[in-house]
């Protein structure tokens, strides 16, 4: 029994994500009785009703005392509640079966608002956009939304138990060094140096391209104007990929996205599933290989005989080989229509749609870069990823330093620095100006320069100075008109809304010659990602070794064996109990030692009956020597936020002196 809430200071619900057992609670819970006649309230209602009491309380006491709860337990412990103000939205996180603890719902809070970040760039920094994004007064558009963070928060939960590149927050890379060489070569040469030599591209610039094989990256090439990406935000757009295009393995484990249903009946003609239209030549048979996760149970079809045509007799066969029957041709054609009609066709392809990354730009860090991906499916659970910016990418820039100047002032009026002639004398100050009035200069606009001339007025006159407070509102008045302009620029006209994108063929170009290169290894890749790291090159060094995980912070990056215990794959453990009780003793083991780091702890060893499960966290210098102990600081590893990339990985702040 799950929920996440997002909502105001003054509990107004900007977005929620409930299980069926929360929603059934809910129901007992305002259930009208059958005298009173009452009709039964929404769902957002009752969530409302339920938590406005617990928002207006939490935000009264941070306004009165400067600190309120951010955890607790209901009474005789049936639920557990977790509270985190970001900016000026409160999000609740409350868990009824026990299942997560606080660590795991902080962790989830933490992952949705890097997502809402992601979707929505800087406009997260101001309170008000935000709530037109995430609440829009149109009722339809509203729900799009909220379906749309509800899935995301499905898929990562699904992930988080299933595979373990998200238990770990990492990249799993494929380990095949000649296909990866192949796949870098032809990302380079047909899509990237493809899109950016096309006078067809709209002024749109390849910079990433990479390849995702079920979660894990298969291949990765940027371009020589692109910055590096971050590994959170790698993780984020295979997260976007697999709720695009969900894995049907882990689907079917996580048990949270159903496979879509196709009538089929009688038991004749057996279908191949032909999935890319683009697919030359019959689809492999792989129902004999058990840790195929894409084949599908073998269907059969029995057309229905023509008007006037007669059912017994060979006149009715058809045969799938290309050979027929003397029989009227007209029946081939009904065979084949009825066989299109049947068999899973190409989903598809999602439009192109608006990221926000962090990048380096003229080697000036941007957090929040806008960026354009699309992703364009190859085969059921290979799909390639393409990011490219606009031309309007300098201004995101320009934007983000203004917004971070004017956050800086802000930071320094509530410290209490005195508004005045000390202030006015700040180089910060004097900076900013001179950057605020070229941008106003060049960029126009009514409201943003009367805005802008409000602030001079308090800042700089000398005469009659304003407060700090007055200076405070001014500043925040100017910040929401510079989210406002970044909204406009980069939400407003986004991919889908006008703005401007790839052409469909270019797209179709590049999707079709990766098609042609990976055709031939296309099945191997399907396999050998659901076995792609094996134990038996490690049980001679190490007899007795079940599992491990290794993980890289530097780069981002994981390797471990295969993991699985699904009905249609399995690793070396196989299908059975085995398999089931040792993953379940990793991810306890992930939870415990994430537990143990945010106290301070940086190895951690136990027994558990007959197994020995350790954790340990180790640093290195640019000699690949490890410092002693006693230069880490392990104060730092102390941190109330849950260890991950996507959470603001605390590891990295754990340097030695």
């Amino acid at each position: 029994m799950k929920c996440i809430l997002v909502a105001t200071e003054g509990a107004e619900i900007l977005f929620y994500w409930t299980d069926e057992e929360f929603e059934e609670s809910l129901r007992l819970k305002f259930s009208p009785s059958e005298n009173e006649g009452e009709e039964f309230p929404a769902l957002e209602d009752q969530l409302s009703t339920l938590l406005a009491p617990l928002i207006i309380s939490s935000m009264t006491m941070l306004e009165k005392l400067s600190d309120t709860y951010t955890c607790f337990s209901t009474e005789n412990g049936s639920c557990l509640y977790v509270l985190h103000l970001f900016g000026e939205c409160l999000f609740i996180a409350i868990s009824g079966d026990h299942a997560e603890g606080e660590g795991d719902l902080r962790q989830q809070l933490r992952v949705l608002k890097y997502l809402f970040e992601v979707h929505f760039g800087l406009v997260t920094v101001d309170g008000q956009l935000i709530r037109k994004e995430l609440r829009p007064p149109d009722l339809e558009h509203r729900v799009q939304v909220w379906e749309h963070f509800q899935s995301l928060l499905w898929t990562y939960s699904r992930l988080r138990e299933q595979e373990q590149c998200f238990a770990v927050e990492a990249v799993e890379r494929l380990i095949h060094p000649q296909l990866c060489e192949l796949c870098i070569e032809a990302l380079e040469r047909h899509v990237i140096q493809a899109i950016n030599s096309s006078p067809a591209r709209a002024g749109e610039e390849a910079l990433h391209a990479f390849l995702v094989v079920h979660s894990k990256l298969l291949a990765f090439y940027s371009s020589h104007s692109a910055s590096s990406l971050r590994p959170a935000d790698l993780l984020a757009l295979i997260l976007l990929v697999q709720d695009l295009y969900p894995s049907e393995s882990t689907a079917e484990d996580g048990n949270t996205q159903p496979s879509p249903r196709r009538s089929w009946s009688s038991q004749n003609i057996p279908l191949q599933p032909a999935w890319s239209p683009r697919s030359s030549g019959p689809a492999r048979s792989s129902a004999g290989t058990e840790t195929d996760s894409f084949s599908l149970p073998e269907e059969y079809f029995t057309p229905a005989p023509s008007p006037g045509e007669q059912s017994s007799g060979s006149g009715s066969t058809v045969w799938l080989d290309g050979c027929t029957s003397s029989s009227d041709a007209s029946l081939v054609q009904i065979a084949e229509d009825t066989l299109q009609t049947l068999i899973p066709g190409s989903p598809a392809a999602a439009s192109p749609r608006r990221v926000f990354l962090d990048a380096n730009v003229k080697e000036t860090y941007c957090p929040m870069m806008p960026h354009t991906m699309y992703c364009l499916p190859l085969w059921p659970g290979i799909n390639m990823v393409l990011l490219t910016k606009s031309p309007s990418t300098p201004l995101a820039l320009v934007l983000y330093q203004l917004l971070d100047g004017f956050s800086l002032l802000e930071k320094k009026l509530k410290e209490g620095q005195e508004a005045g002639s000390s202030l006015r004398s700040h180089p910060l100050l004097g900076d900013l100006r001179q950057r605020m009035d070229k941008f106003v200069k060049n960029r126009g606009g009514q409201e943003i320069q009367s805005t802008w001339l409000e602030f001079k007025t308090k800042a700089f006159s000398r005469t009659d100075p304003g407060s700090s407070l007055e200076l405070l509102q001014a500043c925040g008045k100017v910040k929401r008109q510079l989210c406002a302009i970044y909204r406009l620029s980069f939400l407003t006209t986004a991919p889908g809304r006008g703005g401007p994108q790839l052409p469909q063929d270019l797209q179709d170009q590049v999707q079709t010659l990766m098609q042609e290169k990976l055709m031939d290894w296309k099945d191997f890749l399907l396999v050998k990602s659901r076995r792609n790291v094996t134990m038996v090159s490690y049980l001679e060094d190490f007899p007795g070794l079940v599992h491990f995980i290794y993980v890289d912070r530097t780069t981002g990056q994981m390797v471990a064996p295969s993991l699985s215990s699904s009905e249609r794959t399995s690793s070396e453990l196989g299908k059975g109990p085995l398999a089931a009780f040792v993953k379940t003793k990793v991810w306890s083991l992930i939870r415990l030692a994430r537990r143990y780091l945010q106290k301070g702890y940086t190895t951690l060893l136990f027994q558990e009956g007959d197994f020995y499960c350790s954790y340990f966290l180790w640093f290195q210098n640019e000699m690949t020597l490890s410092p002693p102990p006693s230069c880490v600081k392990d104060s730092c590893c102390r941190s109330r936020q849950s260890p991950g990339v996507q959470t603001a990985d605390n590891r990295g702040a754990c340097l030695f002196r």
